[in-house]
């Protein structure tokens, strides 16, 4: 476990709450069943709204360790000696841990997507409101922009982003558009694409669009595959009886970890139409269905509509 560091902790102050509004809060962090003397991983820093709520629920003795791969981030870092802040993808888990001799911790909490921060901040990329780069890096240290992503991939591979990771519906008419048009010159800002792809937006543009920047984001920072590689990790990391928490905004990444949490793969497991296949799985999901916001918290915080939390268990 992590070594004991001295005491003096500060309080987080409320001044970052603007930063990102933390969604199912009460909810993800109970999930977690903090133990005051814990060692806990936040994988989504952000503004400090979950790691804020886990601190509170601390001793003096427990500790926290928080990734964020934005470096935005680091401004939010509380002067707190209980947490150590990394910042890196959460998907090199093991090997922070390792690095600074933490065997175990007691629960793990993500809250994946993009940031409020991220989502009203022009120059990211990342919203269709506003007109900027083509950006969406979430590690802004990474080469690869959303428009060297277009520039560079086939028809068959855009295709099968926009289908698997925004379920767009003529996935294919619009990645031979994109191809053909790259073929001779680059698309470098979001109007610029917005334009470029215009014949072929298919019912309300505003829901199209969001589909097809989700697929764009989630390619250029590899967003599923880091999830995948948490998941893997997070068995080794947690303690018998050590809790993991999920909050997932679109179908595809909630089926990788229900998946997971059921059988321990993130792939689905075939069965055997004779002998039948026995799942083993270190985790035992807590519920079968995610928990998701009750209808004044979508009020107050209308992104967190499409929120879905989930929990497992360490056997």
């Amino acid at each position: 476990m992590l070594p004991p560091m001295q005491k003096g902790e500060q309080k987080m102050s409320d001044e970052n709450s603007t930063y990102h509004v933390p969604v199912l809060l009460k909810e993800a962090v109970d999930a977690l069943q903090i133990k005051p003397d814990g060692v806990y991983v936040d994988c989504t820093f952000g503004g400090g709204g979950h790691a804020r709520e886990i601190l509170r629920q601390l001793s003096e003795n427990g500790r926290l360790i928080a990734f964020d791969q934005d470096a935005d981030a680091k401004k939010n870092i509380p002067a707190d000696t209980r947490i150590l802040f990394i910042p890196h993808n959460f998907r090199h888990l093991s090997k922070f841990l390792r690095l600074h001799q933490i065997s175990h911790v007691d629960g793990i909490l993500a809250d994946l997507g993009v940031s409020s921060h991220q989502f009203d901040e022009p120059s990211r990329g990342f919203s269709i409101r506003f007109d900027a780069a083509l950006d969406m890096r979430m590690d802004q240290s990474n080469d690869l922009t959303a428009s060297q992503l277009i520039q560079r991939l086939s028809a068959s591979e855009l295709q099968w982003i926009f289908q698997e990771y925004g379920e767009v519906s003529n996935a294919k008419t619009l990645a031979v558009l994109l191809f053909e048009h790259c073929l001779h010159a680059s698309i470098k800002t979001i109007d610029e694409f917005k334009a470029v792809i215009a014949p072929v937006i298919k019912g309300n543009p505003n829901k199209y669009l969001a589909q097809v920047f989700q697929a764009l984001r989630m390619a250029v920072n590899d967003e599923l595959g880091a999830l995948k590689d948490l998941l893997h990790q997070s068995i080794d990391a947690l303690v018998p009886g050590g809790r993991i928490a999920i909050i997932t905004f679109h179908s595809i990444e909630d089926r990788v970890v229900k998946q997971f949490f059921k059988t321990g793969d993130v792939e689905q497991i075939k069965i055997d139409p004779v002998f039948g296949t026995k799942v083993l799985s270190a985790l035992r999901p807590i519920s079968k269905k995610p928990i998701e916001p009750y209808a004044e918290e979508i009020k107050r915080n209308p992104r967190s509509r499409s929120a879905r939390l989930r929990i497992a268990e360490k056997k």
